[in-house]
């Protein structure tokens, strides 16, 4: 007969319940807490407590992947895709594996942005003291100076970056399908300045620092014998605790907190806060926006409040699944005209590409992607069109297909 290692472990449990169930109030009291315990345990965890180190490698290389000339994520030895379940029935593990890669793929998409794309990392608050923390944008050389037009580019929430839609389709299609490379190039080559923002890059994270919590017994009035009991149920206490801790976490990691970036701590913060410091000071007399999904939201945010600069300054938006409420977000009369004669949201739809979609809202035109947002896009899908003209002679930041509406982002 085979016994489990999670019955083993539970076993101490379960025969300390089976005696203080016989007891009374105070021995009930300790049951409750024991069932309170067993039903906090994770049982998955317990079974992965020899689970391999949380130690990964810091490049591309290090895993063994590398980006083909098709821009393709691949295995250097055989050429395979990346591969999630890398270690079966360690989900945890494969997971921390998925992030790590994911943040060399950021730092790799902001190599692309300098050296493919030509664009300058600017470092943000732009009077930010050497100490504090900061964020960064990124800007074309004649971002501030292009006389005729500007493109801003604006990507959605979770864990992409400045110049990503989606890292899910970065590592599962290519570079193309999950990166802003595409728009930035096709914008630089049709002479527009053009100005990268970084919305989710609100803090810094540091270590906790350790706290030394003054034992009782030092500052306490309290008599001798008192103070032993308490201490004694304190150090059993912190015994169960490192117990469960230790099945339920078994690589501890470290405790963080979060630095937040001064006047950028959230991507309604940062529209704003590029809006006043390059946007507005941009020599272009014709401003268009890209923003998918939750950067629309920011994008209405930005409108509300500035909503006299944003009408002078920006001529079109292009919007792709976005997410904005103009009633949440109490966007005037005003504002909603606006958009709906300025601006376009293709969102995740079945139907023709531009075909009318139903909308809720009184804001902008919501039309078809011609996308069905269950398939993962296509390679090279993610730009039908972009930037043609539209009547009365204004550039439009028009056709764009949805971004990262069919993966993960």
């Amino acid at each position: 007969m085979s016994i489990s290692l999670s019955s083993l472990i539970l076993l101490p449990i379960w025969i300390n319940m089976a005696q203080i169930q016989q007891g009374g109030p105070d021995e009930k009291e300790k049951t409750t807490a024991l069932k309170d315990l067993l039903s906090r345990i994770d049982l998955d965890e317990l079974m992965k407590k020899d689970e391999p180190p949380l130690d990964f490698p810091d490049t591309l290389e290090g895993f063994e992947y590398a980006f083909n000339e098709k821009g393709q994520l691949r295995h250097i030895k055989t050429g395979e895709p990346f591969v999630f379940n890398y270690r079966e029935d360690l989900h945890r593990w494969n997971q921390k594996r998925y992030e790590a890669l994911g943040e060399i793929i950021t730092k790799y998409v902001y190599e692309l942005l300098e050296k493919d794309c030509n664009l300058k990392k600017i470092s943000i608050p732009v009077d930010a003291t050497e100490s504090e923390p900061k964020s960064f944008i990124f800007m074309s050389e004649d971002a501030l100076t292009n006389p005729q037009k500007l493109m801003v580019l604006i990507h959605g929430s979770g864990v992409v970056r400045a110049g990503q839609w989606a890292r899910r389709l970065i590592i599962n299609e290519d570079l193309d399908s999950g990166t802003q490379i595409p728009f930035i190039k096709r914008a630089v080559a049709e002479g527009y300045g053009v100005i990268v923002l970084n919305p989710n890059e609100n803090y810094i994270e540091v270590e906790k620092p350790k706290i030394h919590v003054q034992s009782s017994s030092d500052s306490s009035d309290e008599p001798a014998e008192k103070r032993e009991r308490k201490d004694k149920v304190s150090k059993e206490t912190k015994k169960r605790r490192d117990f469960y801790e230790k099945y339920r976490n078994p690589q501890r990691e470290k405790e963080m907190m979060q630095l937040y970036i001064r006047e950028n701590g959230s991507p309604e913060e940062h529209a704003i806060y590029v809006w006043d410091h390059f946007i507005a000071q941009a020599a272009a007399e014709n401003v268009f926006f890209v923003a998918h999904s939750y950067g629309g939201l920011a994008f209405v945010e930005l409108m509300i409040q500035r909503e006299a600069d944003v009408k002078n300054k920006v001529t079109a938006v292009a919007l792709t699944d976005s997410v904005h409420n103009v009633w949440h977000q109490e966007a005037g009369k005003t504002i909603r005209e606006w958009m709906r004669e300025n601006c376009c949201n293709w969102v995740s739809s079945s139907e023709p590409l531009d075909t009318s979609v139903e909308s809720m809202l009184p804001d902008c035109p919501r039309v078809s992607a011609d996308t069905d947002c269950f398939v993962i896009l296509k390679k090279n899908s993610i730009i039908k069109h972009s930037m043609a003209l539209v009547p009365a002679g204004k550039m439009w930041c028009a056709e764009v297909r949805c971004p990262a509406q069919r993966g993960r982002i």
